[in-house]
């Protein structure tokens, strides 16, 4: 039997954000098809390879939506206040001390990256309560692990309605991976490519297109 303080590190509960409003795709993008699958199956197929998952979660206010994907499924604690929200809301609920956060629409996240980002979790031992990716130096909030300690930060700014993702950081222990460590992982930084318009989609399209073409 592994230590509890193994088992506390290392297993992660995954929460797939899907609460957006999609203004700029016209539809909701978590549906979106990319390539005969919707964007949100992407996401889920990549993040669901790490080990050790105790859940996933699903975080939307759109339920219904999403009951093909037979996942647990919550709604907004504290509604209207956008991804910070979804967040907190996923911390919550977490059965696990560390909450790995995935936007549903970043299709091409690297499992490798996410595996390194553990491993940068187990080095710590439990000294970290953000893990988070930055790309030209501005952090990556919806593709970052999190730890339940972030609950009373991340609470007291939804309370002042200071909903910045990535506003609470100064207040706890954040570890930043820039592009020269990740690189191994993810040399051209798809992980980050988000499907946020139709235009956003034919890029998608054509990424694929280039992989296996």
């Amino acid at each position: 039997m592994r230590p509890v303080i193994e088992l506390m590190v290392t297993e992660l509960t995954v929460a797939l954000m899907a609460g957006g409003q999609s203004t700029r795709m016209g539809t909701d993008k978590a549906l979106v098809e990319l390539s005969g699958q919707p964007l949100i199956e992407h996401v889920l197929t990549r993040v669901t390879t790490l080990p050790d998952i105790r859940q996933t979660l699903l975080i939307t206010n759109h339920p219904a939506r999403y009951a093909h994907l037979e996942l647990p499924t919550f709604p907004d604690v504290i509604p209207g206040k956008g991804a910070l929200g979804g967040i907190y809301t996923a911390l919550r609920h977490s059965p696990t001390p560390f909450v790995l956060v995935a936007a549903c629409d970043m299709p091409f996240i690297q499992p490798l990256l996410l595996g390194y980002l553990r491993e940068v979790l187990i080095a710590a031992n439990g000294a970290l309560d953000v893990i988070v990716p930055r790309v030209a130096g501005r952090p990556q909030g919806l593709l970052a692990i999190y730890s339940r300690a972030c609950l009373p930060a991340i609470r007291a700014d939804l309370e002042s309605d200071l909903l910045k993702v990535i506003g609470f950081y100064d207040r706890v222990r954040v570890r930043y991976v820039d592009e020269a460590e990740y690189a191994p992982f993810d040399p051209q930084g798809r992980s980050f490519f988000n499907v946020n318009t139709p235009h956003d989609l034919e890029k998608a399209h054509q990424i694929i297109n280039d992989t296996t073409g």
